[in-house]
């Protein structure tokens, strides 16, 4: 754009970068107007001067800016830059640069992670965030021992409970020195992903792996006149918990059976009226390469591949004796290691492997195709991890 089109838009607050007289390489003294917030694509034949623009003029004098506001200390350990050639610059906010190369396929890798202003947002939502509940949108606020132990007193009469303090959340290494720490507090056994060990005889963990570790403060049954113990055991519980405590408790699942619930609670984080606790904001809670901060369904990827019923069963008219799925072999050959969870599941469903599959009824085949806690792990579970 030349000189007497670029004074010719408006100048009242129209958020652009105006630069005048720019002289960087093939640049001859141009004057140029970008707008801001928007997707901007400098386009040209070979040696016009895309590059100089883009790298040697706009972000090499927004990189200049940034380190002229920092102290001299600070700036005596950063490249020092020469300002381009150029007049005049103006609305030029920080840059960011991505090199021009081929980089590594990843799902994982974003203009955030490439450039590692990622690690800076989360340390900024971190430390800066305000936390808010997601169902009523208030801020969340400190929770007493007295309003956990009103919590948990909630809960039907006769309901199991244990009270634990996490020590290690999601966090890789042996931990030997937590174990015997926990073992000097007084406490006898501990729950170690989600498995409950006595200290006397802990499990050997693998350094490379995650693990949750968690001390056994106090097993309950709620009951009438329960309230000073549960008190006692929750201060406890936050005490070698940091301001944070799991009550574990035994409820029924969908099928009837009996499972463990974690609930959280935190004397630091929880909603006054929705009753529901948060963990304290940390970099990893905003990771999605974090199993901390990542989704649990997509792993953090943003996508979620599962298998298409009607691709793998290329006839429901079929019975599972007439093998009608695809791939034919890879699917039989897992029945065949399951076959006693399938005998179970038939048993359990009313059928066998002569009745066809669209006679199967709307929870059987839900059952078979996606699982049962009790007694099938799910033809599309066996099949994600044989062909994972």
């Amino acid at each position: 754009m030349n000189e007497h089109q670029a004074t010719d838009i408006p100048r009242a607050d129209d958020e652009a970068i105006r630069l005048y007289g720019v002289r960087v390489h093939n640049l001859r003294n141009i004057d140029l107007v970008i707008p801001r917030d928007r997707l901007v694509v400098i386009t040209g034949p070979s040696g016009s001067g895309k590059s100089s623009l883009a790298f040697d003029t706009l972000h090499a004098e927004g990189r200049r800016q940034f380190i002229e506001s920092l102290s001299v200390n600070a700036r005596q350990f950063l490249n020092q830059m020469e300002r381009p050639d150029v007049d005049l610059i103006e609305g030029l906010p920080p840059t960011i640069s991505i090199d021009q190369h081929a980089g590594a396929r990843n799902p994982r890798s974003t203009v955030a992670t490439l450039t590692e202003i990622y690690d800076f947002l989360r340390l900024l939502y971190a430390r800066l965030g305000d936390v808010r509940c997601y169902r009523c949108g208030r801020p969340i606020r400190r929770q007493t021992p007295d309003e956990i132990s009103e919590s948990l007193a909630r809960l039907p009469e006769g309901t199991r409970v244990m009270l634990l303090a996490p020590v290690v959340r999601s966090r890789r290494g042996t931990h030997g020195s937590k174990l015997t720490a926990i073992r000097k507090w007084g406490f006898t056994r501990a729950r170690i992903d989600g498995e409950v060990y006595d200290l006397d005889d802990p499990p050997s963990l693998n350094k490379t792996e995650r693990h949750n570790i968690e001390a056994i403060v106090d097993r309950l049954v709620i009951r009438p006149g329960l309230e000073k113990r549960m008190k006692e055991s929750i201060a406890t519980a936050l005490r070698y918990g940091d301001d944070v405590l799991i009550a574990a408790c035994e409820v029924e699942d969908e099928h009837g059976e009996k499972i463990w619930r974690d609930v959280l609670f935190s004397a630091r984080h929880a909603c006054p009226s929705c009753d529901i606790n948060y963990e304290e904001l940390e970099p990893r809670t905003f990771s999605f390469s974090s199993p901390y901060g990542a989704c649990p369904y997509c792993e953090g990827l943003g996508i979620f591949e599962q298998f298409d019923p009607e691709a793998v069963i290329r006839d429901e008219k079929r019975s599972l004796a007439e093998s009608p799925f695809v791939p034919a072999g890879t699917v039989d050959k897992l029945l065949r290691e399951h076959a006693e969870e399938l005998e179970r599941l038939m048993a359990a469903g009313g059928f066998d492997e002569h009745t066809p599959l669209c006679e199967l009824g709307p929870k059987v085949r839900k059952a078979f195709l996606y699982g049962h806690p009790k007694y099938f792990p799910g033809l599309f579970t066996l099949m994600r991890k044989a062909l994972a």
